[in-house]
C-alpha cells in the first residue's frame, strides 16, 4: 500500500473534521464557526446600537417593543490554518519494508542489518500516510493547508530532496488532494533533525498560525521542548503524534551485541539480558509519561501511536478521541 489512502478510507475522512479550541481568525470565508460577529447569514445575538452601527442590522421589531435599538449579530465563518509536520530524520526510516529503510546501515535495535519492523510497519511510511490523511481532511473541511517535512540542511538530503520537496501548500479545496498525495511520495528521511531548531524556524516562517500537527519519534538530540514551546507562543495550537516502531517498545534482541545509531552511524556495545530488557521498558515508560506531562502543561494534545496499529484507527478512533478531529 503507497502513500494514497483506499477510497473507502476517503469517504470516511470526509465525514470528520479538525477541532480547534481556539479558532485562528481566517483570510477567507470558511465552513468553520468563528467567536468573532461578522456578517454572514447565520445569527449569534443583539448589543446595543452605538453612533455608526449600520441602520440595516438594527431589529426594529424589538425597538418597537421595547423602545431602545439593539443591533443583530452575526457568526463569521472561516477557514482555519492546518499545519502538518513531518519529522523527516533518519530515525524516522526505521521499521518493517515499505520504506526507504531497508538499508543494512543499522540502528537501533539490531545487529547491522535493517528494520525489524513488521511489515509496512516503517516509521517514514506511516507518518506519511498519517499525513495524507489529515491533509485530505482539511482539504475537504475547506481548511488551509500546510505541509512540511523538518530536516536539517545538509549535502546528502539538498541532492535527494529538492528544496522544493520541503513544503508543500499553502492551499485550500480539495481539488489540491491528488497534488498532496503525490507530494507526499516524494520526501526522503535521513540525517539527524534538530527538532528545537527546526520547530522555532517554522514558527517564525510558516505563515498564518493555525492548528499544528506534529508527526515525530521525538528521537532529537537537542529535544523537543523549546520547539513546541516556540510554537504556541506563535499562537499555534498544537498537537504531537508520536511514532514508534513495535521494535522501538520491545526489542526482539538478546546477547552481546553492537548497535548502530541509524543517524550518525555511532556504533555502542551492550550486553542484553532480562535485566536488561526491564530496565529498558522502564526508562521508555518514563520517557512516555515526561512527554505526556510536558505536552499537558503546555496545553498540546499528545497521541502515542506504535506503527503495527493500522493508521486509519489512529485517524477515525484515536485522534477524534483526544478531540483533535470530530
Amino acid at each position: 500500500m503507497g502513500i494514497l489512502p483506499e477510497l473507502s478510507l476517503l469517504r470516511r475522512l470526509e465525514q470528520l473534521s479538525f477541532v480547534a479550541r481556539h479558532v485562528r481568525a481566517g483570510q477567507s470565508a470558511g465552513e468553520r464557526r468563528s467567536t468573532k460577529r461578522g456578517t454572514s447569514v447565520e445569527f449569534a445575538d443583539y448589543r446595543d446600537y452605538t453612533r455608526g452601527d449600520d441602520l440595516r442590522r438594527v431589529d426594529w421589531n424589538i425597538y418597537a417593543r421595547l423602545e431602545r435599538p439593539f443591533v443583530k449579530l452575526f457568526e463569521e465563518e472561516e477557514d482555519l490554518a492546518v499545519h502538518v509536520l513531518l519529522d523527516g530524520s533518519g530515525s524516522m526510516d526505521w521499521g518493517g519494508g515499505g520504506g526507504q529503510g531497508e538499508r543494512g546501515t543499522g540502528g537501533q535495535g539490531d545487529k547491522e542489518t535493517g528494520g525489524l519492523g513488521e511489515e509496512g510497519a516503517n516509521k517514514w511510511v506511516y507518518a506519511r500516510r498519517l499525513a495524507a490523511a489529515l491533509g485530505y481532511v482539511a482539504l475537504v473541511g475547506g481548511d488551509r493547508l500546510t505541509v512540511a517535512t523538518l530536516q536539517s540542511p545538509n549535502s546528502e538530503l539538498r541532492t535527494r530532496n529538492s528544496s522544493l520537496l520541503s513544503r508543500f501548500g499553502p492551499v485550500r479545496g480539495r481539488g489540491h488532494a491528488l497534488r498532496l498525495f503525490e507530494w507526499l511520495a516524494g520526501p526522503v528521511a535521513g540525517g539527524t533533525t534538530d527538532l528545537n531548531a527546526r520547530l522555532r524556524a517554522y514558527a517564525v516562517s510558516g505563515g498564518r498560525p493555525g492548528l499544528a500537527v506534529l508527526i515525530s519519534d521525538l528521537f532529537s538530540p537537542a529535544g523537543y521542548v523549546e520547539g513546541l514551546t516556540a510554537l504556541a507562543a506563535w499562537g499555534y495550537e498544537v498537537a504531537v503524534i508520536h511514532v514508534l516502531a513495535p521494535d522501538e517498545v520491545e526489542p526482539p534482541l538478546a546477547g552481546d551485541l553492537r548497535l548502530l545509531d541509524v543517524e550518525t552511524g555511532q556504533p555502542q556495545d551492550v550486553t542484553i539480558d532480562g535485566r536488561m530488557r526491564a530496565l529498558y521498558r522502564a526508562r521508555l515508560a518514563a520517557w512516555r509519561d515526561e512527554i505526556q506531562a510536558t505536552c499537558r502543561a503546555r496545553d498540546v494534545h499528545y497521541v502515542p501511536v506504535e506503527t503495527d496499529v493500522p493508521f486509519d484507527r489512529v485517524v477515525l478512533y484515536d485522534l477524534r478521541r483526544v478531540g483533535l478531529l470530530k
